[in-house]
């Protein structure tokens, strides 16, 4: 099997996309393994806790800091 050359030359340049890329091309992102993948959960807040996480940048990462230290 011939060896396939980089998107990405040692200048940084993306080289040009060809028929044999697009034709072994998938869409999307790989899929995380199961057990890197967060669960969604819904639960009810009150409304001031609510507002206060509104007014943060990345209210899962604080959320689940937050759970860790409480949970031990």
């Amino acid at each position: 099997m011939k060896k396939r050359e980089p998107l990405i030359g040692k200048d940084g340049e993306v080289r040009e996309l060809d028929d044999t890329f697009f034709a072994t091309a998938k869409r999307g992102r790989p899929a995380m393994p199961a057990a890197e993948r967060k669960v969604r959960m819904n639960l009810m807040i009150e409304p001031e806790i609510a507002t206060a996480l509104d007014k943060l940048d990345n209210k899962s990462a604080f959320v689940n800091e937050a759970l860790r230290k409480a949970l031990g």
